[in-house]
């Protein structure tokens, strides 16, 4: 029994270097944590752009087909899908690395305002000229 008349253990100077030690451990586990995350949104930034590519697909070669149109303009948005899926796996390689680096000095790698806005836009873009093509050719 302590002082307080609980029963526990000790906590003497004998554990101080522990929790120290457990602070350590503490630390570790969040930087693996970090990296891990960092690895799962550059996985993210992956199945994005394999789903850009398979809507370059189907735009540029499955439409036409279905809505028994002809292929050009459709073949030129399939490749406007590709070129963003190509994008979106360039930079999400990029903001990785960028991120692994930042990590390693103790930092913060944030994603610039402009490239957010610019795939916004060639999303919006893509987005908006397929509906216009499908309602126009369809």
């Amino acid at each position: 029994m302590n002082e307080s008349g609980l029963q526990g253990r000790d906590t003497s100077s004998s554990e101080a270097g522990s929790r120290e030690a457990d602070t350590g451990s503490e630390d570790r586990d969040a930087s693996r944590r970090t990296e891990l995350a960092a690895e799962r949104t550059w996985l993210a930034w992956w199945r994005t752009g394999i789903a850009i590519a398979a809507a370059a697909i189907a735009v540029g070669q499955v439409a036409p087909h279905i809505l028994g149109v002809g292929r050009s303009a459709y073949a030129g948005l399939g490749i406007a899908y590709a070129l963003l899926a190509l994008a979106i796996f360039a930079v999400g390689y990029r903001r990785y690395r960028d991120t692994k680096r930042a990590l390693a000095h103790g930092l913060h790698s944030e994603l610039p305002v402009a490239w957010a806005a610019l795939f916004a836009f060639c999303g919006a873009a893509l987005t908006l000229t397929t509906i216009v093509l499908i309602l126009v050719e369809g």
